[in-house]
């Protein structure tokens, strides 16, 4: 019975713990609180209680502004504890809602000192894909010149890679261009210095295949694509390509794909109506470019291959502002540099770095990914010769559609600790002091009934259990879900003990004393006694309105007309003294007499 106990209080607080996360949402800052009068309010009842508040929180309440006279809307100063003194005054029974005036802020950005400078992230939207995911756990294998350890990938994860040109296994850059593609997906970010990246938790996985020159083979970059595939990378990524297929690289890709693996590769920068290989593979997502514009970079390919369109970028003589600006390497020297360029190859990593969010967002199939790539892009009309694909890239709707309707650790770990569950002294201080009561009483509820039992023998039953909960709590966490557009009485019912019935239509905190009272247990008492389970129901209830009713005398024995000081202290406390006696007729006559 103990563990049965257990589990029902685990599956109480977890429930009410889900109910209250409010799409995971992060606590809200606020200094001012929301009173919604209601439409059937008169207006001196309304200048009373404006007067009430004014007299008890020595502030007063206004309209928001000259727009809120007709939806009775009025705003005041307060914090957290003026928001619960509110919620439980007077005023809330003339209220629709009493809610928190939130502070919203525009979205945080890294605090790179050249970020500023990255058009490109801001154009596909970046910056409220990085508040769901960063690519946690993704590993993004760049199949390119190689990559050097250039300052600003200092603090980015890497996985062991392989030069397939050399043939060895460390894969340095002696190009610049791997190195400026890995930094577009994974540059270093929120370091104070240089610039982002976009899946900047992810890990790089450094495939050289392409000489200091920019050239490489058809073996080598089917073998490099195997490779990933075989060591656990999430994606690929391939700025490179070329004229003529290849029955090699087509099965590398295939194998790729088979196994999980998105195959990314930009679509080639000759302005043709095609794109080049590997980009026009199936299996492959091929990338066009776009200028600062937004319009097809004039370099890019289009037409057949063309899957999504990206920044590219587009640099105007010694103007490189246009350009993808990135940590890489000066080939002639070997020296750091931040360097702007251009071209597809640019465009593609920006498809890597937002389908590693998809991916670390739960979408785990490389087709899933691809759809939710192209969903979730920018449509472009009147696109006759296939410029954008399924149109421009967006970080932000891409991962907002990958976690439409799931919830994920990183999130649920975030809501704790910014609504202060991980901080020892929210258990101390009162943080949670709502729920409290609610476990007491039901906890309180099963320790009574045990008690009991010792001493009128009685056999645990699902009706009494159901009325044990009913009486003392009800299904409590319910009064948390909101559902847009939908009354939420019947959740407030829902989540209501008996007790609690009588307000539960008003959504007020005072208690009804025709429900917080011995009398509808003795009205089903009175009903119920005759049938064998049901009894157990009308039992159960009346033990629970007994705990419930002496945890309200001392938490909130706030009552209508009787106030919330000692009279109605005593009219809680002899009530459930009455609903104990109460309980006690109904179990005596169980005790059989051998």
């Amino acid at each position: 019975m103990k563990k049965v106990l257990l589990l029902v209080l685990f599956l109480i607080g977890l429930g009410w713990a889900l109910s209250n996360f409010q799409g995971l949402a992060a606590k809200g800052n606020y200094d001012s609180i929301i009173l919604n009068f209601r439409e059937d309010v008169g207006a001196a009842q309304v200048e009373n209680q404006l007067e009430a508040i004014a007299h008890q929180f020595n502030t007063s309440a206004h309209y928001n502004s000259e727009f809120s006279f007709n939806d009775r809307i009025f705003i005041m100063r307060g914090d957290e504890q003026t928001l619960k003194a509110l919620r439980r005054s007077e005023v809330a029974k003339y209220t629709e809602f009493i809610e928190p005036d939130y502070v919203y802020h525009a979205y945080s950005i890294p605090n790179d000192p050249d970020y500023s400078k990255q058009w490109n992230f801001r154009s596909i939207n970046m910056e409220p894909a990085w508040e769901r995911t960063r690519g946690k756990g993704i590993t993004v294998a760049v199949i390119d010149t190689g990559i050097s350890a250039v300052p600003d990938l200092s603090k980015t994860k890497f996985v062991d890679g392989y030069d397939f040109v050399n043939d060895q296994v460390e894969a340095k850059d002696d190009n610049g261009h791997g190195t400026h593609v890995a930094g577009t997906i994974a540059q270093s970010t929120n370091n104070s210095f240089g610039v982002a990246g976009i899946a900047y938790e992810a890990a790089l996985m450094p495939l050289k295949v392409l000489s200091s020159s920019g050239g490489g083979t058809v073996a080598d970059i089917a073998e490099a694509i195997r490779f990933a595939a075989d060591h656990k990378a999430d994606i690929i990524n391939m700025s490179l390509g070329g004229g003529g297929e290849s029955h090699l690289m087509k099965e590398a890709i295939d194998y790729a794909h088979s196994k999980g693996v998105v195959v990314i590769a930009a679509a080639g920068n000759s302005a043709r109506n095609a794109a080049e290989y590997p980009a026009r593979y199936p299996h492959v997502i091929g990338v066009a470019a776009l200028d600062p514009s937004g319009n097809k970079a004039p370099y890019s390919n289009y037409g057949a291959g063309v899957d999504i369109s990206a920044p590219g970028g587009l640099i105007a003589g010694d103007d490189k502002t246009g350009g993808i600006l990135q940590n890489t390497l000066n080939p002639q020297t070997g020296e750091s540099i931040f360097e702007a360029y251009q071209g597809t190859s640019m465009a593609a990593p920006h498809v890597a770095g937002v389908a590693a969010l998809i991916k670390a967002a739960g979408v785990t199939d490389p087709d899933e990914i691809e759809t939710v790539l192209k969903k979730s892009a920018l449509p472009v009309t009147d696109d006759n010769l296939n410029h954008y694909g399924a149109g421009k890239l967006n970080a932000a709707e891409a991962v907002t559609l990958a976690l439409r309707g799931k919830i994920t650790f990183e999130d649920f770990f975030q809501w704790l600790r910014d609504n202060g569950y991980l901080n020892p002294r929210f258990w101390i201080d009162g943080g949670v002091i709502a729920l409290w009561p609610k476990l007491i009483m039901v906890l309180g509820s099963y320790l009574l009934a045990w008690f009991l039992k010792n001493y009128f023998p009685f056999t645990w039953t699902w009706s009494l259990s159901t009325g044990l909960v009913a009486g003392s709590s009800g299904l409590f966490f319910l009064k948390g879900v909101y559902l847009f557009d939908a009354p939420q009485w019947p959740f407030r019912l829902a989540g209501s003990s008996i007790p609690e019935l009588g307000n539960a239509l008003q959504a007020s905190n005072g208690l009804n004393p025709f429900f917080a009272s011995v009398l509808i247990p003795a009205i089903l008492v009175v009903l119920l006694l005759g049938h064998a389970q049901w009894k157990w129901f009308a039992v159960g209830t009346t033990i629970g309105v007994a705990v419930c009713l002496t945890v309200s005398s001392i938490t909130a024995p706030a009552v209508f007309w009787l106030g919330d000081g000692a009279i109605a202290r005593t009219f809680l406390g002899v009530n459930a003294l009455l609903c104990l006696g109460l309980a006690y007729l109904v179990l005596k006559p169980e005790v059989r007499t051998p």
